[in-house]
């Protein structure tokens, strides 16, 4: 069929049909919530995580817990108030690296063997959590890619595995740091609860011994304090020996 022509003498050709194009459906967008947008890297937050332990190592520098040993409590505290307050001091303090044996011996001076080891042991396990929290938040991420050795990887293994025996072996038989068996604790993959539990069961005869002590000090020669002081040792050179004789199975590892 001819094309039609125009007015003007030319020939007009058909113009395609128009083809209507759907619009394409945009993909969902999900936005990142504050925290994600707020969390930093595990790299900075390991670096928070050591100011933090820094400037509380400061904090006892400046401070010196140790003089409750010689100055005593300060009057206008007494009784269970006085002991709740303590307690919280003793958490902080061990997250800042002061030896539990000060705390305890401090614990028992002040408050007698009973009061002293309820006291102590409170401290023991809130200071615990609160190391266990921070080195997990902050440190985790960062140290776990680091645990290359043997040595390291046997002992991230056992805790990860078999936490709770492990960490009550820790806290039964001194001779890990309290603030290091925390630290160890939080960067491997044991749960928060067996970690709490082990702390709390295994703290128990250690404490008590340094709280009598504490509690008995005025008189060195009496039964409670040989007890004591018998209670205090016998523990550290059983877990020597084990350490000794386990040092194999580690290096098989």
């Amino acid at each position: 069929m001819p094309d039609a022509t125009t007015r003007s003498g030319g020939t007009a050709t058909a113009e395609p049909p128009a083809v209507a194009l759907r619009p394409t459906p945009a993909l969902p967008v999900v936005p990142l919530t504050p925290a994600a947008r707020a969390w930093p890297s595990p790299y900075v937050r390991l670096g928070l995580l050591l100011t933090l332990l820094a400037g509380a190592a400061v904090a006892v520098l400046v401070f010196d817990p140790q003089r409750l040993l010689t100055d005593g409590w300060p009057p206008q505290l007494g009784g269970f108030a006085a002991a709740g307050v303590f307690a919280l001091a003793y958490g902080l303090c061990t997250v800042a690296f002061v030896p539990r044996p000060l705390l305890n011996l401090a614990a028992g001076a002040l408050f007698g063997s009973t009061l002293g080891l309820t006291s102590a042991l409170a401290g023991t396990v809130l200071g615990a959590g609160l190391a266990f929290g921070l080195g997990r938040a902050l440190g985790q991420d960062a140290l776990r890619p680091l645990l290359r050795g043997r040595w390291l990887k046997a002992a991230d293994g056992q805790l990860s595995r078999h936490g709770f025996r492990s960490m009550l072996a820790a806290r039964l038989f001194p001779g890990v740091p309290f603030w290091a068996a925390n630290y160890c604790a939080a960067v491997s993959r044991m749960r928060t609860l067996p970690f709490l539990l082990a702390t709390a069961l295994g703290s128990i005869p250690n404490t008590a011994a340094y709280a009598v002590a504490g509690a008995r000090a005025s008189t060195p020669t009496s039964p409670a304090f040989l007890i004591a002081l018998a209670a205090i040792g016998l523990p550290a050179l059983v877990g020597t020996v084990l350490a000794w004789r386990k040092r194999h199975h580690l290096r098989a590892r």
